[in-house]
């Protein structure tokens, strides 16, 4: 039987695992609300689906040996579960893997101590309580092959700080004792291929490289890889910040990778963000 893939939120990690999948001779279903770029999906070998048409996601759900969710929660909670939760509740049993792209937000503010998958969820943000309550939607379906995985601060090709600082909006905002986690893209698909290769039915893992960093010192690094001017700090309390990105600084820690490897076995692409940004400025 081949395997199928139902990816719901086909957005950039998702896309990610796609393009390793597909060459395997996996079938790879996504949703998306764009029909735009339902065509970029099917010319990666995708099938796309549209969002509005149920019928065709509950098709697929019919037939999807794995599904992964990466949509992330609105003002009413978790959109997959809202609308096809009880087909995936009916079909548990069905899926030999089952991965929900969650957040580093859920542990909130440790002023810059390290984390790990024990931690107390204690997040500091509304987006953060909102991903525990969706983490916590999917673990209540029972017998569900279900697998969560933590995403730090996503880097990759066209994501990360090399367009700006070559238009100048680079900005190194200081903020003491802040610290901030990363993944390459990259490191997420294989991350997620290693688990779908090596099931445990509850895992929580952390995805995130082994340096966690200063985001001044990632913009410094970035511009000096260009040959550019380093951009001036700015002490965070008179940054000019929308209410969304001084929300993240509002949280600060380092998290621990230990269980993606050792359980995993994953030997990181980029293990931090210099061999990342490197690799990007190669592109």
């Amino acid at each position: 039987m081949q395997n199928h893939l139902l990816s719901f939120g086909h957005g950039y990690s998702a896309q990610a695992l796609g393009r390793v999948l597909h060459p395997l001779g996996w079938q790879v279903s996504g949703t998306t609300r764009n029909p735009d770029k339902a065509k970029q999906m099917r010319a990666e070998g995708v099938e796309p689906l549209l969002w509005e048409n149920a019928d065709a996601i509950h098709a697929a759900l019919r037939s999807a040996t794995h599904v992964l969710a990466s949509a992330g929660p609105d003002a009413q909670g978790d959109p997959v579960l809202r609308i096809f939760g009880e087909e995936i509740a009916k079909r548990a049993g069905q899926f030999k893997w089952v991965g929900y792209l969650s957040t580093t937000g859920v542990y909130g503010d440790h002023q810059g101590q390290w984390v790990d998958e024990s931690t107390p969820l204690t997040p500091a943000t509304k987006r953060g309580r909102a991903r525990i309550a969706a983490e916590a939607k999917w673990q209540d379906i029972p017998d569900l092959g279900l697998h969560i995985f933590r995403l730090a601060g996503i880097y990759g090709p066209g994501r990360g700080p090399f367009s700006k600082v070559k238009n100048g909006t680079a900005r190194r905002i200081i903020k003491k004792n802040q610290v901030f986690s990363r993944i390459h893209v990259e490191d997420i698909a294989q991350i997620l291929h290693a688990s779908i290769n090596r099931p445990r039915f509850g895992a929580v893992y952390n995805v995130c490289d082994d340096c966690p960093a200063p985001p001044q010192d990632v913009i410094a690094h970035a511009a000096e890889l260009l040959g550019a001017p380093i951009p001036p700090a700015i002490d965070f309390e008179k940054a000019d910040l929308s209410p969304m990105a001084r929300s993240f600084y509002a949280e600060s820690k380092k998290v621990k990778n230990d269980l993606i490897k050792s359980e995993l076995g994953v030997a990181l692409c980029y293990p931090d963000y210099r061999q990342g940004l490197a690799a990007l400025l190669k592109l």
